[in-house]
């Protein structure tokens, strides 16, 4: 398995929400390696999108969102779950990919499809928030043979706060994977 180079990370929101899907999310710890077919992103566009954390601007949460691309954007939420984003675009641009659900590989037990679940399953935690994903304990990477599927587009959940941009859609899932969080 090869990691995703950091020039996958810098490139449009969009492509590279679409362009996880499929690859696999690795994370090793207390020597496990867990490893999860990504079958469903959501991309959020930065401060513009009304959706995203980083429309409120840069606070001490959001700083890794404005940092370089290709780290790990951990937060909490409902005050019981993780949920993780991988940072896109240049360093400034605040734009990240959420991770709604992947498809167990290996050593993953429990459900998965959501962000929440998907976290609580392969052990991420805020420890790895701004963590960098070219290291050698938490990585994305090229599945050893590629695999054709179609992907559906749909918009994304939970954001209905968030006006217009709640109807975009910025989710993208693998058509007819069980794994996905909601059809």
């Amino acid at each position: 398995m090869q990691k995703l180079p950091r020039t996958f990370y810098d490139r449009d929101t969009i492509v590279v929400a679409r362009e996880l899907l499929g690859k696999f999310l690795v994370r090793k710890s207390r020597g496990i390696r867990r490893v999860g077919k990504i079958v469903e992103t959501e991309a959020y566009l930065g401060p513009h999108d009304l959706a995203a954390h980083s429309a409120r601007g840069l606070t001490e949460r959001t700083k890794i969102m404005f940092g370089p691309p290709g780290f790990a954007y951990v937060y909490f939420i409902y005050g019981m779950y993780f949920c993780m984003n991988v940072v896109t675009e240049r360093e400034g641009h605040a734009s990240a990919v959420l991770l709604r659900a992947i498809e167990p590989v290996k050593n993953i037990e429990g459900r998965t499809c959501g962000p929440g679940l998907l976290c609580r399953a392969i052990e991420i935690d805020r420890e790895l928030n701004g963590h960098d994903l070219l290291s050698d304990d938490f990585f994305i990477t090229e599945p050893d043979e590629a695999e054709s599927f179609s992907i559906i587009k749909r918009p994304r959940i939970g954001v209905d706060y968030a006006k217009h941009w709640a109807k975009r859609h910025l989710r993208f899932y693998i058509k007819g994977n069980p794994f996905v969080s909601r059809r």
